[in-house]
């Protein structure tokens, strides 16, 4: 004899952990990073293709596919290729926000892309010193897009990988942080 009334479509609550950085060094490409304790890297890409890497975040179904050009008179095309890979998604995407990436002491120069909307890929960027190398990362969920449900998700993510690109160096160029 109770009225029942419906509840509203709900998403499961996400309990996210603190954020403890560690360098990541032990790759075999020319640079290093920080990374989250929840976050691991993934080298079976690296195995296959001594280009490519990946960063998986288990807990989330997430990763951020990473790749590395040694620049060879060929800086122009993959700022390009960059450029149309984020682009592509301008089909689905509510908006799409640049960030520029310059740190001149580090040699690092890039854009940070974060995507909004029902994308493939929530977030991408590329990194390069302008003469020798050239990363480009985005990132990926294991699911089909929707992003009302992987949005907060996506944005503590997102601060994970903007404190990637800000602990970047070139293995080359390594430069005192904590200064």
């Amino acid at each position: 004899q109770e009225t029942l009334t419906p509840k509203p479509i709900g998403y499961f609550r996400i309990d996210l952990p603190e954020k403890n950085y560690a360098e990541v060094d032990s790759i075999p490409f020319p640079f290093t990073f920080d990374l989250p304790q929840y976050a691991n890297v993934n080298l079976e890409r690296t195995q296959q293709d001594e280009r490519f890497l990946n960063v998986d975040f288990p807990k989330y179904g997430a990763r951020l596919h990473m790749s590395y050009i040694k620049i060879d008179s060929n800086l122009r095309t993959l700022l390009e290729d960059a450029r149309t890979l984020v682009y592509k998604h301008l089909e689905k995407a509510q908006d799409i926000s640049e960030v520029s990436v310059y740190e001149e002491e580090k040699r690092v120069f890039g854009v940070f892309y974060t995507l909004d909307g029902n994308t493939a890929s929530g977030s991408q960027f590329y990194m390069t010193d302008s003469t020798n190398h050239f990363v480009r990362g985005a990132l990926y969920f294991s699911v089909v897009p929707n992003f009302d449900s992987i949005a907060p998700v996506q944005t503590f993510i997102e601060q994970d990988i903007e404190y990637l690109i800000d602990s970047f160096n070139w293995a080359d160029k390594k430069v005192n942080n904590s200064l």
